[in-house]
């Protein structure tokens, strides 16, 4: 099922909420009836915390079934409050903090920013239980900024190559293609909110952009 939300007027979604299969990390202080959409339309858990003193979780954590990786700059009492769901979280010991932006992983693998240090790129494999290449969608380094993905497909940049939909479907072993959101948002990721029972998406997302979504994560009921 596909929803559309908007946040406060934002329609960044990705960067505010951080979801997987059973749970998603939302902003404090969201209406109960926002809440209960996030909650009914993903069918999750919701955590309402901060991350690193933010509201940005889906920019500063990316997380899948196994577990969390979050930015270095997170408070403890942050990461116990996601911890006490029962799913491990780890901080990501490099200089890029933006978690988020930067890892794009579902419950097969991950693709990450080519910067990320050896030493990060290991223990997001080891968080997340899931094999993990560096590499770059449409030339972004920033693959979980341009990219949404689920079990069941993932939405990349409407620039993304033939290449980049071959390395997303080899590594995160889910079928891929290209789209926007937001009336022309190229940042998909940046943008989008998904687990393979639902998503949602903003409410200035238009007819045509949803048909695409649809298909790509693999809905087929229709939209709200």
């Amino acid at each position: 099922m596909i929803k559309r939300l908007n946040l406060g007027g934002s329609p960044n979604l990705g960067v505010s909420i951080a979801a997987t299969e059973r749970l998603a990390i939302i902003p404090p202080n969201l209406t109960p009836e926002t809440v209960a959409l996030i909650e009914e339309s993903l069918e999750v858990e919701t955590v309402e915390t901060l991350i690193s003193g933010s509201s940005l979780a889906g920019a500063l954590t990316c997380g899948n079934s196994n577990g969390f990786v979050v930015s270095k700059y997170a408070f403890d009492r942050e990461i116990e409050a996601i911890k006490d769901t029962g799913v491990e979280v780890e901080r990501i010991p490099d200089r890029l903090t933006a978690v988020g932006n930067i890892v794009l992983a579902n419950d097969s693998g991950a693709i990450v920013n080519s910067l990320l240090s050896d030493e990060a790129v290991e223990l997001v494999s080891q968080v997340l239980d899931v094999d993990v290449v560096r590499g770059t969608i449409a030339k972004f380094k920033i693959t979980g900024a341009v990219a949404a993905a689920t079990n069941k497909g993932v939405l990349l940049h409407p620039s993304a190559s033939s290449q980049d939909i071959e390395l997303v479907e080899k590594i995160l072993k889910a079928p891929a293609d290209v789209g926007t959101v937001n009336n022309g948002t190229s940042l998909v990721g940046a943008c989008t909110v998904a687990n393979s029972k639902g998503v949602i998406v903003s409410s200035n997302t238009t007819g045509p952009e949803l048909a695409r979504i649809e298909e790509t994560f693999g809905f087929l009921e229709g939209y709200l």
